[in-house]
């Protein structure tokens, strides 16, 4: 077979099996459809096919395709990121910044803390930390990890759960999104490099001044001209961040965070979202499965993984309580919005992409971080479908507001 023909194959399996798996297996209640498809492209990669049947995944995965993969794979995020950092909202967040300050705050230090200690467990034995790692870069970079709520992956279970338009529902967005931007700021932060600091600082400065003439320019054109302008901005500002080696996925979320939503029609940037994951994004899942490996042994990356889900999960609920006690909020209200701030997969995976292309985790890190970022997302439904039900209960809505 030609290697045309052989990255059909593989494109063929990206987007068969895990439609299939979620359809006929009905997983959506425990998995949905973007769970399945991180789990498929685990399930690929060398760790578990590779291991199984060396020459057919040698076959498929060759060289050439995973090469042609990765670049489908790169624009793929890069445009996830990007309307992720359009989709921030800090207008609402600013209007309420006491209680938004506070419960964010909370929910992305908690488990930060958690975390790093979970990644200072992790330094004790050799393996996990990246060549060029230092210690406070590696245990920020684990913290940061187990801190993660992904915000897109939020709006998409609350829409399921009926919640994405209620007082809820916006309230967690204003939580969620100041924790999206703390999270791209610290990995900024991880990502500087004290000989390319003329660089990085080069490209902030540019950053900043070509932002205004940017957004001088989006006002003027006609909506039609701006998604092709915003393309162009994207572009150049991944260009300018990796040129820095503050890494194009930086540049990509700095690019959609100056950019309005108001400027787009809600219902075609919500289109766009959704189509970026069914057209686009399967195939980064695969090519983040294809980066899995189980260097230091099955059970201690499972371990590692285990570890890093109790931290995470804890520091989340305990931070929602602490945020609780202080903001006067039921105790039913809290664990609730602890469990929904669980979702982690997709900007988790994107952030530890990061830190694997920077050699500052190793292979069997990134696998223990993708694996607690999917039991964490999975999670999140069956925990709170039934409290939502109960809520709806008391308030003498419609009980069926909670399933999934």
């Amino acid at each position: 077979m030609t290697p045309s023909e052989i990255f059909l194959v593989a494109m063929l399996i990206v987007f068969s099996v895990p439609y299939l798996v979620w359809r006929l297996g009905r997983t959506d209640y425990l998995a949905p459809l973007v769970v399945v498809q991180i789990l498929t492209g685990i399930a690929l990669g060398p760790g578990v096919l590779g291991a199984a049947f060396p020459e057919y995944h040698r076959f498929v995965f060759s060289p050439p395709v995973t090469q042609a993969l990765s670049g489908v794979a790169q624009w793929a995020v890069m445009l996830f990121v990007c309307i992720a950092g359009i989709e921030l909202d800090l207008r609402q967040a600013w209007a309420k910044r006491r209680e938004s300050g506070i419960t964010a705050g909370l929910a992305l230090g908690v488990p930060l803390l958690l975390g790093a200690a979970a990644g200072a467990v992790l330094l004790a034995w050799p393996d996990w930390a990246g060549p060029r790692a230092k210690d406070w870069q590696f245990l920020l970079g684990i913290g940061m990890s187990c801190a993660v709520t992904a915000l897109p992956i939020l709006i998409l279970l609350m829409e399921k759960l009926g919640i994405l338009r209620q007082p809820l529902g916006q309230r967690l967005l204003r939580y969620a999104s100041l924790d999206d931007l703390a999270i791209w700021g610290v990995l900024a932060v991880i990502l500087m490099e004290w000989d390319r600091m003329g660089r990085q600082l080069g490209f902030l400065l540019a950053f900043g001044l070509l932002t205004l003439l940017f957004r001088r320019l989006m006002r003027a054109l006609p909506e039609q001209d701006r998604w092709t302008a915003a393309l162009v901005w994207l572009l150049a500002c991944g260009l300018g961040a990796d040129w820095a080696g503050l890494h194009y996925m930086v540049g990509a979320f700095l690019a959609g965070a100056v950019i309005d939503a108001h400027w787009f029609d809600q219902d075609r940037l919500d289109q766009l979202r959704h189509h970026v994951l069914l057209v686009l994004m399967p195939v980064f899942f695969l090519s983040t499965g294809l980066r899995t490996k189980w260097a230091v042994g099955g059970a201690a990356v499972l371990a590692a993984a285990a570890l890093l889900l109790l931290v995470s999960v804890a520091g989340k609920l305990l931070a929602m309580r602490l945020a609780g006690r202080w903001l006067g909020w039921p105790r039913e209200e809290a664990r609730l919005i602890g469990w929904l701030l669980q979702t982690k997969a997709l900007i988790m995976i994107v952030f530890a992409n990061v830190l694997l292309d920077k050699a500052l985790i190793t292979d069997a890190t990134f696998t223990a971080l993708l694996l607690m970022a999917v039991a964490s997302t999975m999670l999140t439904i069956p925990m709170v479908a039934p409290m939502l039900a109960r809520r709806a209960a008391e308030t003498g809505a419609d009980a069926d507001v909670g399933r999934a």
